[in-house]
């Protein structure tokens, strides 16, 4: 057997609603009834008891009583003021109660039956009674001639006359009722059937079920959601969205460009137009954001989901370098065989010594490419790192100098500044320079990695066109860059060095290198420098006049030229120098 399903939301307040209003418009009826009848009972006492008042007063009346036949007199009059003033009944009677007058001439002569003591001591009063006509409400007062009482009068209107009176108020007042009632449903109707619409025909269960759903899939989703309304105002946002965004407090209601976030990602969010997969920086993630319409007839607002890259981009880049590294091997290797080929023919000319030392040269340049990198630098990620770019760079026409002045001992980085950070940043610097020198004269990528008393020191140098002052703020920011766009997209390398070294409350200049071409540098802070002890005053300033969020410390932007020579190079093998 199938269960029925429950009502609707909507179905089950428009049964609500009509209930009330019938109960309402009912009540009301009923009131009006008890307040009409009990009105009208009393307008019927106040006609009585002035008709009464008027025929009493009248000299005709006191006239026709001297007569020795008052009825002669009195019951035409009577008659006429029955039909006149709209009463059932006009008795004019002695003081003994014996009537004069009377509807039914043969009443006439009996006595009056009801109540005459308070009239008798000169006070009118009302009552209801049954007499001759029925039940009755009449109206009883004295009539006075020369100060003495000399007769009565009683005049009344049937009960039954009154209930007709009344009757027609009720079959009146129905009609209202069934017009309110008919009004009240339609209403009610017309605000359901909107309500059904905005509720999609749920139940109360079925929209109880969805918000709890809705409110576990929030907090239990790990990527960032984020809704906005038409005004692109926050309506709804999630744990992981305040995170990856870095926004504290109540914001659900602000403007998304009031939330401090970076130019290009607040353009996003206010872009009407859908957003596919755009990467975005931060000042400490790489986010992937997708935006999309709420509509429903109009736009509704926007549905953004954000997800956190910074982890995947940190290995693309390690990818791309070790992509690098085997394309310089694969080279490598060819060169080797071309060598191995040399020194085998050679050997079959009958020219061994000069296969001996042919060899034995490639192999003491390549070594002394290593020994030069390594005693220069000999923390292991950094010199790996230099000597697969150099062999990069050699490939793509570059020469790449490591100068003089490096100088960074191995175990000298702590674990707070990871090698994957200095990877980033330095890896970046060169591919940039690399980019920047390759097709010029002399194409050449001068490298200093040292550790002085302001912290850890990267500095790559290239000879290059430079950077236009115009554009130096613009090429640290993402998708910036003066090479056509290639299918991954460019200009994301420098952002990605500002924000790792911001992370680090580093700093990173650009300045005009010795001879044309652009010089970056990228300052980290060390354990007991002055930098971190610089650092920490300013990360404890921040804390205390922010409210919390991160604030990329100051990118120094310069265009003087970078002071100082720089040291000679060295010729070593497979383009590098030391």
């Amino acid at each position: 057997m199938r269960i029925p399903r429950p009502r609707s939301l909507a179905g089950q307040l428009f049964a609500m609603q009509a209930v009330l209003v019938a109960v309402v418009v009912a009540g009301c009826a009923l009131f009006t009834y008890v307040s009409d009848r009990s009105q009208t009972e009393d307008a019927a006492r106040r006609q009585a008891l002035g008709v009464a008042s008027s025929v009493a007063d009248s000299p005709s009346v006191r006239e026709a009583i001297r007569t020795p036949d008052p009825s002669a007199i009195l019951q035409p009059y009577a008659n006429e003021v029955r039909r006149h003033a709209e009463v059932d009944f006009v008795t004019i009677m002695n003081t003994k109660a014996i009537r004069w007058t009377h509807p039914d001439k043969n009443q006439i002569g009996r006595p009056f039956l009801g109540h005459t003591e308070d009239a008798l001591k000169g006070e009118p009063f009302t009552e209801v009674y049954t007499g001759t006509l029925g039940p009755s409400v009449r109206a009883v007062t004295p009539i006075y001639d020369n100060g003495r009482i000399v007769g009565l009068v009683s005049a009344g209107i049937r009960v039954e006359a009154i209930s007709e009176r009344v009757q027609d108020q009720v079959t009146a007042l129905f009609g209202v009722a069934v017009g309110a009632l008919a009004l009240g449903a339609v209403g009610t109707y017309v605000v359901n059937a909107r309500l059904r619409r905005s509720t999609h025909g749920m139940n109360a269960s079925e929209l109880s079920q969805m918000h709890d759903y809705h409110q576990a899939a929030l907090h239990a989703v790990r990527e960032g959601l984020l809704m906005l309304d038409g005004q692109f105002k926050v309506a709804l946002i999630n744990d992981g969205g305040r995170e990856l965004l870095g926004v504290n407090g109540d914001v659900v209601g602000r403007s998304v460009a009031e939330l401090g976030l970076p130019a290009p990602l607040t353009g996003a969010l206010l872009s009407a137009e859908p957003r596919v997969d755009e990467v975005h920086l931060t000042a400490s993630r790489v986010l992937v954001v997708n935006t999309s319409p709420v509509s429903g007839g109009e736009r509704r607002g926007t549905m953004v989901t954000l997800r956190d890259v910074t982890e995947l981009q940190s290995l693309m880049g390690e990818l791309d370098s070790e992509r690098g590294f085997t394309q310089a091997l694969r080279s490598q290797a060819h060169e080797a065989a071309n060598r191995l080929h040399t020194v085998v023919s050679l050997i079959e000319l009958g020219r061994a010594d000069e296969a001996v030392g042919f060899a034995t040269a490639e192999l003491e340049l390549a070594q002394a490419l290593t020994d030069q990198v390594v005693a220069a630098v000999s923390e292991p990620v950094l010199a790996a790192l230099l000597l697969g770019k150099a062999a990069q760079a050699n490939e793509r026409g570059v020469e790449l100098v490591v100068s003089e002045d490096s100088s960074i001992d191995d175990g000298l980085l702590p674990d707070s500044l990871p090698a994957r950070d200095l990877v980033t940043v330095l890896g970046n610097l060169i591919d940039n320079a690399v980019d920047a020198a390759q097709g010029s004269v002399g194409a050449r990528v001068t490298v200093t990695a040292l550790a002085d008393e302001s912290g850890l020191v990267l500095r790559v140098s290239d000879t290059g066109d430079g950077v236009d002052p115009a554009h130096t703020e613009a090429v640290f920011q993402r998708g910036w860059s003066t090479k056509p766009s290639g299918p991954g997209g460019r200009g994301l390398g420098l952002a990605l060095v500002r924000q790792a070294v911001s992370r680090h409350d580093g700093t990173l200049t650009v300045t005009e290198a010795t001879g044309g071409g652009a010089s970056f540098e990228a300052r980290l802070p060390l354990p007991g420098t002055e930098a971190e002890a610089e650092a920490e005053t300013g990360r404890a300033a921040s804390e205390e006049a922010s409210t919390g969020r991160f604030s990329a410390k100051g990118t120094k932007v310069h265009a003087e030229p970078e002071s100082g020579p720089e040291p000679a190079p060295q010729p070593t093998p497979h383009g590098g120098t030391v």
